[in-house]
């Protein structure tokens, strides 16, 4: 609905502006100097327009029983603009203590254009002086029952109140939102402001807030200091949504810079209210707490909206950093310079919990790929960068030592101590995700690792594979010291890649060693074309990197080694030949003592303790080599002896070896089979149990 710019009457004109006066450029109330002043001027036209209005209208009688309702009349506003006008900003004290009654001056009214044109040069006390007027006199015209005949035309002026009232409405938004957008902060525009809404206040002070049929709001309180908290909350939110935003394809920091441009600008807005604007408020109005709430509020809105959106994973955190670690922090909201106006502790929270835990969550899920990812980046760069160029490892402490569990731990400590930073909750979650991604990795990086191993004979396999036991201890032992995280299940899966890389290292042994163990007792083998060290290099080549590896595992390898080697060795013994002569196990027996002791002296040099694995060979050798075969029987007790796992088919066999016939060689075994029942076990362990019984020729 437009505004009626008609005039309320048609009194005459008052003489009481002075030329001076009437000159007077209309400008804004503050945009100049002189603004106090013009201030002056208007305010008083206003109350005298609106005095001289009540007096022609009403008998003074009937304008003191008004007062006396509790409804201010123009003779208090005006004392109270007196006030105004030498400089008292607390209007609240001046509206209080104004009591002082003035004579009636005769004054023309304004129109409502003219009113209008006061509210938008921003003249609002004269406006509201006049304004006011206007009320007063159409309650008391509709108290009257002037408009029975016509009662459209008392809804018109309402109307026309109304608006006008909405008008001054829109202008306080409109100042409070200009406020901060101002460089250079005009105090008497909010001081004004400040006077009119306690004007308003009082003036309507004790109207019954129940509008009356036709009048709509006439005489109703208009609550601008609710608008005025409400156009804070407005310019919040403006001031909020203003500061830069670079999109993700300019800038893939655009999350930091924003929250960066946010905390940046907004505590400069903190610093301007700090400084300037309290001043132009009274105590009670809280400028600072009520900005700061509607800057939180607006804050609190904003992340709610960025956290809906798709967010990577830097992204998530920065904005959990940023709630959790910047808001409240000296960077923003404590920094010092806002100290003490600018309060947190009654704050709200910045997230509801619903929208905190998504967040948290959204995190986690995003970090399972990331973790995924790092962790894939440890094992892509191991192959190409050190498998395949074959780089050499370095020692620390006689140890082989790899960068793989320095790497894993880093990964999940960085993360852990990130995720910490913000909260528990989260640092629990994410260390768990860590082990989750760990025990998935550890079987990939295995499952590779063999893959090459297999696909070519590296050099470098067994100082990695020994290399990558002992950071498999280290990464335990690490966690457990970092995070006191439970292992047990870590542990398990090492465990099986332990006994994995155990079985792939003695397959690589058997590859190297089998074309050797294969001759013995081949023509070659005992004409001594085979040098007699050949196998004990070979083994000594695998054998000698597990001096690097971490104890007890190093020394538990190098016993399967050493027993692998005996073991085939005897294997290859007792398998059925042809028959030899004398001579031939002869030299059979002297070449088996020796490369026994080539054997074993180069395995206890590396740090074996197999020490009862060393008769066995030497036994076989004396009863191949034995002349009487009395002594036969004395070298096969001592043999069972040793090794009380040995059968009865072990026996028949070494014992065809040296060519005796089946009877002779049944007689023996009678002989000492009394013996190994009630022997009481041997030196070390079971050797024989692992070796297949080969099946006697008939020759023998």
């Amino acid at each position: 609905m437009e505004l009626d710019t008609r005039s309320v009457t048609s009194e005459p004109a008052s003489p009481l502006n002075s030329p001076g006066e009437e000159k007077m450029e209309v400008t804004s109330e503050l945009s100049s100097s002189d603004v106090q002043s013009r201030d002056s001027g208007f305010f008083e036209r206003g109350i005298k327009t609106m005095l001289s209005i009540r007096k022609s209208k009403r008998s003074l009688k009937k304008e003191r029983g008004k007062e006396d309702t509790g409804t201010w009349n123009a003779k208090r506003i005006l004392q109270t603009l007196r006030s105004y006008e030498e400089n008292k900003p607390t209007i609240c004290n001046s509206v209080e203590k104004a009591g002082e009654i003035c004579e009636p001056i005769e004054a023309k009214p304004l129109s409502v254009m003219e009113i209008n044109e006061l509210i938008q040069k921003r003249q609002l006390l004269e406006a509201f002086a006049s304004i006011k007027l206007m009320e007063d006199e159409t309650i008391s015209e509709r108290d009257s029952e002037k408009y029975s005949d016509n009662p459209q035309e008392l809804v018109r002026k309402s109307k026309d109140v109304d608006l006008l009232y909405s008008s001054i409405t829109n202008a306080i938004k409109s100042i409070v939102e200009g406020t901060l957008e101002d460089p250079t902060l005009q105090h008497t525009m909010l001081t004004s402001m400040v006077t009119l809404i306690a004007l308003e206040e009082a003036a309507h002070s004790s109207t019954d807030s129940a509008a009356r049929p036709g009048s709509d709001l006439l005489g109703r309180p208009r609550k601008w200091r609710e608008q005025w908290r409400e156009a804070i909350n407005e310019s919040a939110r403006k001031r909020v949504l203003k500061v830069p935003m670079a999109s993700r394809e300019e800038a893939t920091s655009w999350l930091d810079l924003h929250l960066h441009f946010l905390q940046e600008h907004l505590r400069e807005d903190l610093l301007k209210i700090k400084s300037s604007v309290k001043k132009c408020y009274p105590e009670e109005y809280q400028v600072c707490d009520t900005y700061v709430e509607a800057f939180h509020n607006a804050i609190a809105s904003h992340l709610q909206e960025l956290s809906q959106g798709p967010l990577d994973f830097h992204e998530l955190y920065t904005l959990l950093d940023w709630v959790a670690n910047t808001y409240q922090s000296e960077l923003f909201l404590g920094h010092p310079q806002l100290k003490p106006e600018v309060k947190t502790e009654n704050l709200s929270l910045l997230l509801t919990p619903a929208d905190w835990d998504k967040l948290k969550n959204d995190y986690i899920a995003s970090a399972k790929g990331k973790i995924k990812s790092y962790f894939g980046n440890i094992l892509k760069l191991e192959v190409t960068e050190k498998w395949e160029k074959e780089v050499h490892l370095e020692e620390k402490e006689n140890l082989y030592h790899a960068s793989l569990s320095l790497d894993i731990q880093t990964i999940i400590g960085e993360h852990v101590k990130l995720s910490g930073a913000i909260s528990r909750s989260l640092e629990t979650k994410m260390l768990e995700l860590c082990m989750a991604e760990l025990l998935e990795f550890i079987p990939r990086f295995e499952q590779e690792f063999m893959a090459w191993s297999t696909a070519q004979d590296s050099p470098i396999f067994v100082p990695y594979l020994v290399a990558y036991i002992n950071n498999f201890h280290d990464l335990v032992s690490g966690l457990e010291t970092a995070f006191k995280v439970n292992t047990e299940e870590l542990q398990k899966i090492l465990a099986a890649l332990t006994r994995n890389f155990t079985n792939i290292f003695l397959t690589k042994l058997r590859t190297k060693t089998q074309p050797l163990l294969k001759k013995i007792l081949t023509k070659n083998w005992i004409l001594a074309v085979e040098r007699p060290d050949s196998l004990a290099s070979a083994v000594s080549q695998f054998s000698a990197h597990l001096q690097h590896m971490r104890e007890p595992l190093g020394q538990e390898l190098l016993h399967e080694v050493h027993k692998y080697v005996v073991k085939e060795y005897v294997t290859q013994i007792i398998k059925p030949r042809w028959k030899m002569n004398r001579e031939t196990r002869q030299q059979v027996s002297r070449k088996m003592s020796l490369e026994a002791a080539i054997i074993h002296s180069s395995l206890i040099d590396q740090g074996s303790h197999a020490d009862w694995l060393l008769p066995v060979i030497d036994h076989i050798a004396s009863i191949i080599g034995e002349k009487k075969k009395d002594k036969i029987k004395a070298y096969v007790k001592e043999l069972c002896l040793d090794y009380p796992d040995i059968r009865k088919e072990h026996v028949l066999a070494i014992l065809a070896l040296r060519g005796l016939g089946r009877a002779r060689r049944a007689a023996i075994f009678r002989q000492v089979h009394h013996t190994q029942e009630s022997s009481d076990g041997g030196k070390g362990g079971t050797l024989f149990t692992e070796i297949d019984v080969p099946v006697i020729c008939s020759c023998f």
